[in-house]
């Protein structure tokens, strides 16, 4: 309950966004990211965890994630296309690709056997610098906090994805797959 409860909070953020109320979305992406972070601490608490818990989790992360993306698009797309909010497009796009491959590295690594946590701006990170930045600064000095934030998750969540595909090479190269 309380998963689906912060998938709603995040999916309503990604509406703020993209009717411009940006500081009301930060708040409920820290909201929504505060039930993420307890539902699984519930469910441990309460002997309710389940493979198909994790998996179900997992898939509403994905998606609350694309959701708040595409409201980001939107909060940019309504302006003016001037190449600069057309640039800001192409960052959110490289934002949430990066995004994605963070998540999608780790569970092909974990089906391979392998732990790979390795790198920065995990899914805990984003909320969190997302959510403060767009809460405390809103589109205040013509939305440059917001747009800094977004460049450095084009960044460094590509980065990540990256430093994940090398460092399961060197774990993984010339072992053999299991039959």
């Amino acid at each position: 309950m309380i998963t689906t409860s912060g998938f709603l909070v995040t999916i309503v953020a990604g509406y703020f966004y993209g009717i411009d109320h940006v500081r009301t979305a930060g708040a409920l992406v820290l909201l929504g990211g505060a039930h993420d972070i307890f539902d699984g601490r519930v469910a441990r608490l309460s002997g309710l965890q389940s493979k198909f818990g994790a998996f179900y989790d997992s898939v509403l992360d994905r998606i609350s994630e694309v959701v708040i993306y595409l409201g980001l698009i939107s909060l940019y797309n309504q302006y003016e296309m001037t190449l600069l909010n057309i640039g800001m497009i192409y960052m959110i796009a490289l934002a949430m690709a990066g995004s994605l491959m963070i998540s999608y590295t780790r569970a092909k690594a974990e089906v391979l056997g392998l732990e790979c946590t390795v790198g920065l701006m995990q899914r805990a990170e984003r909320v969190v610098l997302l959510g403060l930045g767009s809460l405390m600064f809103g589109l205040s000095w013509n939305g440059f906090v917001l747009s800094a934030i977004i460049v450095v998750f084009a960044v460094l969540t590509n980065m990540t994805a990256i430093r994940r595909i090398v460092w399961v090479y060197r774990a993984a190269a010339g072992v053999p797959l299991d039959n």
